[in-house]
Formats: structure tokens, sequence, C-alpha cells
């Protein structure tokens, strides 16, 4: 496309030409995606195999006449769905989040007219004013500014601000929209607005990412279709082998729809939702918001943590940390913008009064500087570079006189091809030069350095040793400055002849509790993988401060000439990503879920929602965080806290331990009642349970004490272990002996009291059997807290919920066959105290057994005794 250029570069637009780039143009935003609608987002409660199996047997109940049965299934459902909608419905998309961005109103000249417009109504060829501070708000070509430096953060993760100037045909010479002025004043001709900025290329990216399902849905969809055909085939089976036997065909429908009914476990949607939410309630006191139920469960599964460097592993505050001059080593304390802390020499402190070295680098530090600290109550703000507000910092903890803004009389401002930067400024009845840039300009323009005596000449061997301390300050990962001063005169801004005072070395620290985080993540098996826009350099400096070792840097251009399958080798090794664009980070993220890995990726800019919304799990800083970055996310950290990260997977991973619990405490209470009907059938007795008598047992008491399984404490060695097989099945071999082994024995028991009890009647024994169905399920509860401990090792009493819904679970079933309207409901008759003793005693065991089987597998030196 040919840039639009204004008829006159000084009026800028005229009315006409707006008119007609605006119809050829359109408007200065992105495409508008409407919302997903309130309903859209109900209707999405509703899938699911488990849902879609509840809803037709609700269905065939009403159908026949069975209300009840058809009104509790229902109940489940809309339970079900009311959970989910209500942590979905104020989700709002990442291209709203996008357009958002957009900076509202802009300064352009039309007419020969300076004024504000919003910032939707700029066209290409505008002539468009950007202030410090100021976003951008199109894609620009600068046509004048000095001393012009742009955070581009938001695009390309790169943690310094970069320098602008008007150059044609180079990146050099351009503003993008979404990044922000940082200094200087920059006049620009618009060359793309909206979606065809690259702000808008980020929006075009992030929506071609479709929707990813978790890795617990896929699981419970599959389980969900096995039971769901399961269940099908054996009631068409029990139906078919009924009616050729001659049984009336309308008394073996309800007998194989009763005992479909008793597979699928219909709480089961209900108590994972609940589950997920009380979990993403509990994340979210931890400052850890789910916009997705299923995200902490999902960040539970994760086994790669893609990180980016700036702002989530580091403070994202350029910090002095030594300062070094030809004869001297200071050390300093603090961290960020914040002045508190001090300057050390030799482990003393000092400030400026006391050390005239020091005094005269801080000098020049305050003098050549555009940033700027204030107070406002406990806080200290900040205004500038980073670079030059970590300079004004390294001076407030130096105690260094305060510069008079009138002291200023002249400047030479930075520029790449200078590296330096000079200021002419009033010093008692003469002037003085102040200058700072690039070590090895600053050297080669110096002649002589400060030493403890006086200004001394700057001899080869002193050149030789400051080098030297440049470099390895640079290999450490530093920013470094040098700076500089001489006497002058009025109008004299040469930079030659300069006194030598010092280097400063800078660098964006980590945040303190990233390291113990990393190291928790690391023994629980999750591996941490940077990717930056930042240079190698300062990526590994980073890595190795906190705690990822010396892995292998690959740049961004690097990563351009891999192909999938190098990319796919090279991700099996200790490697980290530097100068890293927008699509890197998805390629880098779809090349590890390629490997069949479940992949965790933090963020905070526009750049990094394409590869957050492809992650299994997105996580977006809360404080730093853009909108669009927490919009394609599906968590959220409110302190942008990487140890929350850790303290999410530990979540994640109880979470999944209990669904994984409840899935078979469920299915071994319906592989009970399956087993009961079914022997029932071919012995030709009458129906041992009815269907409500099965929906009562599955929904009302099955669903209580499931969801207080749910709330068990974490088990304490959850994170000494790697993390699970994305491919794990939730069952797996152990959890279907289980449920055999279970089923075996309470459908066996119930059947012993039907028939035991059954010469006194089939109400008293379909009674009897109901309630010792119901108190087998209730008391083998104890055995599913722990898939690996007894009972005994993590306290009977210590989820106090799940000795609630114990209590009142059987409170319910004695309710059930004792007060006449859920006798009525549920076809019950009162049981004596010898009825009630046959099935204590049949309970006993599901007590006892797995106790004693656990404690013998878990005793030390067992192979049992370590977790699967």
């Amino acid at each position: 496309m040919a840039e639009p250029e204004p008829p006159n570069a000084a009026p800028g637009l005229g009315t006409d030409e707006i008119v007609e780039l605006r119809a050829r143009f359109g408007w200065n935003e992105l495409p508008r995606q409407r919302p997903p609608s309130p309903a859209r987002i109900l209707l999405r409660q509703f899938r699911g195999f488990l849902v879609l199996i509840l809803a037709v047997a609700a269905a065939i109940a009403f159908l026949l006449d069975q209300r009840i049965d058809a009104l509790a299934i229902l109940l489940v459902l809309v339970l079900n769905a009311v959970l989910g909608f209500v942590q979905e419905w104020r989700a709002e998309t990442a291209l709203d989040a996008l357009r958002a961005m957009l900076s509202p109103t802009a300064i352009v000249i039309r007419d020969g007219v300076e004024r504000e417009i919003p910032a939707r109504e700029i066209v290409p060829g505008d002539l468009v004013i950007v202030a410090p501070g100021q976003a951008v708000p199109a894609d620009l070509r600068i046509t004048a500014g000095t001393g012009l430096k742009v955070d581009e953060s938001v695009l390309t993760g790169e943690s310094l601000p970069v320098e602008k100037r008007p150059e044609p045909d180079s990146d050099v010479g351009r503003l993008f929209a979404g990044t922000a002025l940082v200094s200087g004043r920059a006049e620009g001709v618009a060359t793309a607005i909206g979606l065809a900025t690259e702000f808008g290329r980020v929006a075009e990216l992030t929506a071609q990412v479709g929707e990813k399902q978790t890795n617990l849905q896929i699981r419970l969809g599959q389980l969900a279709r096995q039971i769901g055909a399961a269940a099908l085939a054996i009631a068409a089976l029990v139906i078919l082998i009924g009616w050729s036997v001659g049984r009336p065909l309308f008394e073996m429908f309800m007998t194989g729809l009763s005992l479909a009914v008793a597979m699928v476990p219909e709480g089961l949607p209900a108590v994972v939702t609940i589950t997920l939410a009380l979990g993403a309630s509990a994340m979210a006191r931890k400052q850890a918001l789910a916009r997705r139920l299923q995200a902490v469960e999902t960040l539970g599964a994760a086994s790669v943590i893609c990180t980016d460097k700036t702002g989530t592993l580091t403070e994202n505050a350029m910090t002095v940390t030594e300062v070094r001059t030809p004869t001297q080593l200071y050390r300093v304390t603090g961290e960020g913008y914040d002045p508190t802390g001090h300057i050390e020499r030799n482990g003393t402190r000092v400030r400026a009064a006391d050390d005239p070295l020091l005094a005269a680098l801080l000098e020049t530090a305050l003098v050549c500087n555009h940033a700027s600290i204030t107070r406002d109550g406990p806080a200290w703000i900040t205004v500038g570079a980073p670079t030059e507000k970590a300079l004004v910092t390294l001076a407030y903890k130096g105690w260094a006189p305060e510069v008079s803004p009138d002291a200023h009389v002249a400047e030479v401002p930075f520029a790449s091809e200078r590296k330096c930067m000079s200021v002419l400024a009033r010093k008692d009845d003469g002037h003085r030069l102040h200058v700072k840039g690039a070590p090895e300009v600053i050297l080669e323009r110096s002649t002589r350095y400060l030493g403890p005596e006086g200004p001394l000449p700057l001899d080869t061997a002193t050149r030789r040793r400051i080098a030297e301390e440049n470099a390895e300050m640079a290999a450490e990962g530093r920013r470094v400055l040098a700076l500089a001063a001489r006497p002058a005169t009025t109008g004299d801004l040469e930079e030659r002849g300069l006194l030598f005072l010092g280097l400063a070395g800078m660098i964006d620290p980590p945040r303190p509790e990233v390291r113990p985080a990393i190291d928790l993540a690391r023994s629980a098996g999750i591996r941490i993988v940077m990717i930056t826009g930042d240079g190698a350099v300062t990526a590994a400096a980073v890595a190795a401060e906190v705690g990822l070792g010396t892995p292998r840097p690959i740049e961004g251009e690097a990563l351009d000439a891999m192909s999938p399958e190098e990319l796919s080798e090279a991700l099996e090794q200790d490697v980290l990503f530097a100068r890293t664009r927008p699509e890197h980070k998805l390629r880098i993220v779809e090349a590890l879920r390629a490997q069949g890995q479940i992949v965790a990726m933090t963020g905070d800019g526009v750049n990094d929602a394409p590869a957050l919304k492809t992650a299994d799990i997105g996580i977006a800083m809360g404080i730093r965080g853009t909108e669009v970055a927490k919009s394609a996310s599906d968590l959220i950290l409110l302190d942008d806290n990487f140890s929350t990260i850790v303290n999410a997977i530990a979540e994640g991973r109880r979470q999944f331990d209990n669904v994984r619990k409840f899935v078979r405490y469920l299915l071994c209470s319906n592989a009970g009642e399956v087993i009961a009907i079914m022997a029932n059938l071919f012995i030709g007795g009458p129906l041992i349970f009815l269907a409500t008598q099965i929906l009562w047992m599955n929904l009302i008491t099955d669903g209580v004490t499931a969801v207080a399984l749910g709330l068990e404490k974490a088990e304490p060695d959850q994170m000494k272990h790697p993390p699970r097989r994305p491919d794990a099945p939730i069952l797996g071999r152990t959890g279907l002996a289980l449920i055999l082994c279970f089923g075996l024995y309470t459908g066996a028991a119930s059947l012993w009291i039907f028939y035991t009890f059954l010469p006194l009647g089939a109400d008293l024994a379909r009674t009897a059997a109901f309630t010792g169905m119901l108190v087998f399920e209730k008391v083998s509860v104890f055995a599913f807290r722990s898939l690996h401990r007894p009972v005994s090792s993590i306290g009977w009493l210590s989820n106090r919920v799940l000795i609630g819904a114990f209590t009142l679970s059987l409170l319910l079933q004695v309710a059930a066959i004792y007060w006449a309207p859920l006798q009525t409901l549920l076809r019950t008759v009162p049981l004596l105290a010898e009825h009630w003793g046959l099935i204590a005693a049949l309970a006993f065991p599901l007590v006892v057994v797995p106790e004693g089987v656990k404690a013998f597998m878990s005793a030390p030196g067992r192979r049992g005794s370590e977790r699967p």
C-alpha cells in the first residue's frame, strides 16, 4: 500500500482529504466482534456426553410419566449450568480488549490547526503529534522529533526503551500503535490504522487461535462417552433378555432405564463444577483469578511453564547494582526506583558528602538526566526513561545534593551514532560539561580520570583495566553506562578532554520470590522456559540469578532458521529464547504441545496474547498486564507474583486428585447398584431398587458426599512428584479394579439383605436393600479420602465438611424411611433394629479392609508407598 502524504506537511490534511481517506481506509479501530450473548454462554454449559445422556434420560422419564425422576435429573443439569454460567459471564473477548487499548484521543494538525480528536478518527496521512507519556494512536512515520525514546515492550517484550528519529524506510523512523513515548516530542504521518497496524496484526494472530479444551474436559469427555456407551449397551441387553424370557416390555424398559441411570453418575457434572468453583474461589483468595473453571486443574497438570522475563521474573525497574571508578568499587542496595537503599564501599555505607569520587559521579548522574523522582505519601513516583530513573535513584541513595533546574544551559541529546549525551550546566561561577554514554565512547574521549587525590592521566594500563571491568559487568547481563565531566565555558559542548568518573552497572532485578518458586516448580518436575524480547546476554544473566542455571540461548533470528524438527529437538534441551517476536512465542508453545506437553504460558503484553490463547493454560499478570493479555488468558495473577503460579499448580494438583477421588467414589457406588440390579434380574426376583430410589442415592446423597470429598486437603507429597502424563486417564487399571472390588462387595451385600428380608415382604426387603446400599456408599467414602495413605495418617476428622455431609446423608436416609412424605415418594417402609444391625455389620469391612490394605502398601520399603 502506498503511504499517504499530507498535501502540505505543515497544515496537515484538509476536510476533503479526510472524507476521501476515511471512505478508503475506514476507522482507526479493530473490527468489532460481538461478545457472546448470555444465551450462548448458557448453552455452552450443556455440552458434553454425560449431560446429553442425562437430558435424554430426563426426556424419556417425562414421556413415561415419571415426572419426579425427570425433575430430579433436570435439577442437576440446571445447577451445573448456572454455576458454569456465573463463572464465565463477565469474561470479555480478546478483540474487545485489544480495541480498548487504542488511545481514546489524539492530537493532529488539520487545516493548519492543532486539534484533539478521538483516536478512531485518524486516517492515513494525518499529521499526528505525540507527547511524552502518551500512547501512539496509529503507526506513524516520524517527520520531526529529537531525543525520542519509545517503550515498545507491549509489542516486543524488550524492557528498555528504543531510540527513534526521523529516518525514512527504517523501523528507527517509525512509531507503532499501542506503544508509548517515554521522552521527546514526536510528529509523524499516519501510515497505517486499525487492523493494518502492527498492533492490529497481533490482534489478527490472536483471533486466528481457536478455542481449546482443557485436559480435564478431554479426560471427562472420554470417561463420559465410555460410561454412556456401556450404560446404553447394558440397558438394551437387559431389556432384550427380560423381554425374551417373558417379562412385560414396559417393566423391562423401566428396569433398563433404571440400570442406565444407575450406571451414569448423574451427580458427576454438578460435583465437578461445584468442586472447581470452590477451588477457583480458593485461588482468588490466593491472588489468582480463574477465568474458566477448568483452568486451575489444567495448571496442575502443567509440565512446562513458558515465562516472559520482563515484569514476570523481573521487577521491570532498572536498578544500579554497582558503581566502579578507576580506584573504587561501590555496591548499591535496594531494587527498583525506591531510593531508600544505600551505597556501600568496603562494606561501609557512604554518602556523597563523605566521598569526593562518588560525589562527582552522582552530580553528573543527576545533571545529565531528564528523569525525576518525587514523593507522594509513602510512595515514590518516578518519571522518565528507565536508565535515567535508575541514575536518579542512585543519586538519591548516595544523598547527592539536588541540582537546580536553572543550572541547565545547553544539551546535546543522545544519538545512536554518538552513543552519548551531554549537558552543559552552571557550576559556581563557571560551567561544567557532564557526559554519559557507552563506556567505549566515553573512555575514548577521556584524557584523565578522577582519583582520590584529584585528576590523573588516563594511561594505557588504566584504560585497559576500565575496559576489562566494563566487559566483566556486561557479561553479567548488566547495562553499563560511563560518566565523565570537565570544566567548560558558555557554548562549549565538545565531548573531548573529558575527566572519566566511573561506570554504573544496572539490571532489571529478579523478583525476590521467583527463585524459591522456580525451585519448588522444579521439585515438582515442571520445566521452566524463558521467552523474552531482551538480548541473550541479559536473559542468560537473569536466568542464572533466578535459579534456571545456564540454559542455551536461542535468539529470534536463529529460531527463524530452524525447521519444526530442529525446534522440537532444541526444546528437548535446556534452552531460553531471546529477541523473540509474537510469532516466535506462538511457534514455541505449539511445538511443545506437539510433543505432548501441557504448557502454561505467562505474559503481560499484547505480544503475548496469541501464545496465551494457544497454551493449555494462559497466565496473565493482573497489575502490569495489558487488557488483551488478561482477556486471552485462563488465569490472572492479581499480584503479578511468580510464586502464585506455583501455588496455583499445587491447587490444581489438589483439585485433580480430588476429582479423581470422587469420580472413583461415585463409580464405585454406581457399580454396586448395577451389579445388584443385574444379578437380581438374572435371579428373577422383584426389582431390588426403584428408579426414584436410584436417583435419590445418586443425586441427593452421593452428590453431597462427593462435593465434600472434593474439599479434601492437599496431600503432603503432591509437589514432590512429576506432573501426571497428559494422556493419564482419570480411572486407569487401578481405578477399574477398585470399582470392581467395591461394586462386587456392595452389590452382593445388598442382594444378601434383599433376599434375607424378602420373605417378610417386597417393600421391607427393598427398603432394607436400598438403605443398606446407601449406608455402604456413605461408609466407603472414607476409603477415598486418600488413594495412597490410610485415613488414620491424615486424620479421621480433618475434613469436617465430609463428616457433616456423611451425617447429613444418613439423616436424610432416616427421613426417607420414617417420614411419611418421603415414604410415599420413595415407596419405603420403617426398618427395625435388627435390620439396622445387619446393615451395620456388612458395612464394617468397608472401613477396616481399605485401611489395612493402604497401611500395608504405604509401609516404608514397599513399592506401593510411592505414588504412581
